[in-house]
């Protein structure tokens, strides 16, 4: 006679999903750091620094999103 035993390891994908979950928040909060930090230093900047760089105010949302969020 044959038996087959089928054990599933529950707490391990439990441990591996919340770790993947965990990873992902930091990653998130990390972006959202460069955004945010990316943001005040170009606010920072004068109007005429701005244009030396070749850009205006009204980008500057969007240059920061690239810096954040399109590596």
């Amino acid at each position: 006679m044959a038996y087959a035993t089928h054990t599933s390891n529950t707490q391990g994908a439990f441990a591996a999903r919340v770790g993947g979950a965990l990873d992902s928040i930091r990653t998130r909060f990390a972006r959202r750091r460069i955004y945010k930090r990316t943001l005040t230093e170009l606010q920072s900047l004068s109007t005429r620094e701005l244009e030396d760089l070749g850009l205006n105010r009204s980008s500057l949302n969007r240059i920061a999103y690239q810096a954040a969020y399109e590596v």
